[in-house]
């Protein structure tokens, strides 16, 4: 906060502590000049929270930013599980105020993106407003959304899996077999008689 002018920050993170995620947000949010954010590697989990506070993001075309639900470690009875429970739904909520910002997608989307542990490249973050461009070579001008993207979301290839294993390993039913024509009166009465007359002639 004691300088002045513009600032660059590069981020290459796996993520970490939210409230510490928290606060450096809220410090780049304060700063007075602009703020570009560049991820040429990763920005995942926390650290993806840190990224939303820039003027401009931009990315490099080979890094992926993920988001996910947060988590915790709680140890206790059932009130303290239930507090755990209330204290990350807080957190998560936190969360998505940053994205909301950033992004513009609505609440319950950002949601379900975060559900699914959501990774994106340059191209899809940039499709869903978390970047705002990708990193050339000359660093000016952010670049157009190319026509591909990729999302990956572990749930959503997990489901995935779970419904082609479950089409190959359907079993078809049996083919019902065709009734046998029940033979009349008649055809029963004349087949007992043959069989007595075999057994008479035998003795």
């Amino acid at each position: 906060m004691a300088g002045t002018g513009n600032i660059t920050v590069w981020i290459n993170s796996p993520g970490g502590d939210c409230v510490a995620a928290a606060q450096i947000y809220n410090m780049l949010m304060d700063y007075p000049g602009n703020v570009t954010v560049k991820i040429d590697g990763i920005a995942a989990s926390a650290a993806s929270v840190i990224a939303m506070a820039g003027t401009k993001v931009l990315m490099s075309p080979v890094s992926m930013l993920m988001i996910h639900n947060p988590m915790t470690v709680a140890f206790g009875d059932s009130a303290e599980m239930q507090k755990a429970i209330e204290m990350l739904a807080s957190v998560k909520d936190s969360i998505i105020n940053a994205y909301e910002i950033k992004t513009g997608l609505s609440r319950a989307k950002l949601s379900h993106l975060m559900d699914a542990e959501t990774w994106m490249d340059a191209n899809k973050a940039m499709e869903l407003g978390f970047a705002d461009g990708i990193l050339s070579r000359t660093e000016t001008e952010a670049m157009e959304v190319p026509a591909v993207s990729m999302l990956y979301s572990e749930a959503n290839v997990v489901n995935s899996l779970k419904a082609k294993l479950a089409a190959k390993c359907r079993i078809a039913p049996k083919p019902q077999a065709s009734e046998p024509t029940t033979p009349t009166r008649t055809h029963k009465a004349d087949d007992l008689l043959d069989r007595l007359n075999l057994i008479k002639n035998w003795r």
